[in-house]
């Protein structure tokens, strides 16, 4: 099988290597790539939300399946152009990439499903905002409505910030604040069959001890162990079943990867958001734990044939990831700042480039994910700690606690 992952990020990097590493794969490529992904196949250096300059690489590369990481891609219809090429892809269509692209359809979606979530007030002024603000109380939840590249969502007890949030964006999502450890579960669709892959947990905020502003993730750990076994047979029955028949009525059928956002309350799991697509770096640790064939898995999604697949199967290991960031971030990351030591197995690239003379940069954000599996979450956590340390990055932006318990992230 030839396989055309789309995108440049770390998520990008986990795809295109664990599909690599696939024996049923004869050959990965990607579009556009980065410097790790180019060290495993051909890069097409088209702009991801060009949905017909896509399909014009996956036929060039005579693509028996597309991948498409991103969001914004998704979006974008790279989907749609992809299908209509002939070609199998993974990934949900324009219609149904709506689930993440706007929160205000998401938040109508779960209330026609019944899915447990906040309460909420989707706002366009001022004053729908304050009105919001003043029913919910803090801590005040502020969710920019359309993609914000994991950076849209402000939590705080300060009106001001909450405000000023809202200000910079054109329609905002106002929620209640919901109290209790946040898990990421994805599941893997064909529309109709769907299947829960293994329970992870990002790391959101940008500082050590969940300090800082809130990013698109600083790393990750899996396998959890401390989640109830019912809970994610629970979130399937009241959550993603529900989700996929709904849009299944509303002719926008999703197929792909649904990425469920969870907060466990004292009420029961809650739906925080839903994304389309792989979270990032969430596929860092899942993927390497996967035993079953993701290239079959995905291509089994994506042409409707997921209730033929048998039963995941996972390797019995740990697996952390550790993201080092650009000095500056998430604030105003710098670029084309010099990384060395990121060499050899573990390292996923998502912020990178390579200068004319072949230096190893910084294109800003997250930059380098150094990835580790272990029999114990401990082997694995000092496995990715110790590839950490080797990165040399002036002003380098990370976390020392991934792996370690804190109020967002559970016990452990």
């Amino acid at each position: 099988m030839r396989v055309l992952v789309v995108g440049s990020g770390g998520r990008e990097h986990a795809l295109a290597a664990a599909l690599a590493a696939d024996p049923g794969v004869t050959a990965v490529a990607s579009a556009p790539g980065n410097p790790g992904m180019g060290s495993l196949g051909p890069l097409f250096p088209v702009n991801p939300l060009d949905a017909e300059a896509v399909a014009g690489a996956a036929v060039e590369f005579r693509a028996d399946l597309v991948v498409v990481g991103p969001e914004a891609a998704l979006v974008a219809g790279v989907t749609d152009a992809v299908q209509s090429a002939g070609i199998a892809c993974f990934g949900p269509t324009r219609s149904a990439a709506e689930l993440e692209g706007s929160k205000t359809f998401a938040k109508s979606v779960m209330a026609a499903a019944g899915v447990p979530t906040a309460r909420s007030r989707s706002c366009t002024t001022a004053a729908e905002v304050a009105a919001a603000l003043d029913e919910f109380g803090p801590p005040y939840v502020v969710k920019n409505d359309s993609l914000a590249a994991g950076k849209g969502v402000v939590v705080t007890d300060d009106r001001d910030t909450a405000v000023a949030h809202a200000a910079g964006c054109d329609r905002v999502v106002v929620e209640e604040f919901l109290n209790g450890p946040e898990i990421s579960l994805f599941v893997v669709t064909d529309g109709t069959t769907a299947v829960p892959l293994k329970l992870a947990q990002d790391y959101k905020r940008a500082g050590t001890g969940d300090t800082g502003l809130n990013t698109g993730g600083m790393g990750a750990y899996a396998t959890i162990t401390w989640v109830p076994d019912d809970v994610v047979p629970q979130v399937m029955q009241t959550v993603v079943y529900p989700v996929l028949k709904e849009m299944t009525d509303r002719q926008a059928p999703f197929a792909g990867l649904l990425y469920v956002g969870l907060c466990l309350t004292a009420q029961g799991p809650r739906v925080i958001e839903f994304n389309a697509r792989f979270g990032d770096p969430e596929a860092q640790v899942l993927l390497p734990l996967l035993k079953t064939s993701p290239a079959e898995l995905f291509r089994r999604a994506a042409t409707g044939t997921l209730a033929e697949l048998g039963p995941l199967q996972w390797h019995d290991q740990s697996a952390v990831t550790v993201v080092i960031a650009s000095k500056g971030y998430p604030e105003s990351p710098s670029a084309g700042d010099l990384i060395t030591g990121a060499d050899g197995s573990g390292y996923l690239h998502a912020g990178t480039r390579l200068t004319g003379d072949g230096r190893l940069v910084t294109s800003g954000g997250r930059a380098i994910c150094c990835t580790a599996t272990g029999d114990t979450l401990d082997e694995a956590r000092a496995a990715a700690y110790e590839l950490a340390g080797r990165v040399t990055l002036d002003g380098a932006v990370w976390r020392a606690d991934i792996g370690l318990p804190s109020p967002l992230t559970g016990p452990r």
